[in-house]
């Protein structure tokens, strides 16, 4: 079983940027990660994957902006926000995924991206 901690959300000025951090309590090299986010009264949706072999996938709204990153020696996933939108505000939630262990997630940290 795989705990995981986020942090690094905060307030941020449109066009700002952030970096949030999701700190794992065991090895994650054999999971997909992934960062999803909910902004109030919306579904829960994918911002951007980390496969296990390397593969890096983004949702359209924020490709260009948002950059995933991991280090499995540290158990810890980045996610890397620029050029903040209000519409980024939301919920940020961090997922770690295998087939046999299923899908593990954090508790969020909430990004708010207002003037």
């Amino acid at each position: 079983q795989v705990q995981l901690v986020e942090s690094g959300g905060g307030l941020v000025q449109p066009g700002g940027s952030l970096r949030l951090s999701c700190a794992a309590s065991a090895s994650i090299y054999s999971y997909a990660m992934a960062w999803y986010r909910q902004a109030p009264g919306k579904q829960r949706e994918l911002v951007a994957t980390s496969s296990n072999d390397g593969n890096l996938n983004y949702a359209d709204s924020v490709k260009g902006r948002f950059t995933i990153s991991r280090e499995d020696a540290k158990k810890t996933v980045y996610l890397q926000m620029s050029s903040l939108k209000p519409e980024d505000t939301a919920v940020y939630y961090c997922r770690a995924h295998t087939l046999s262990s299923g899908a593990y997630w954090g508790q969020g940290t909430q990004v708010t991206v207002s003037s």
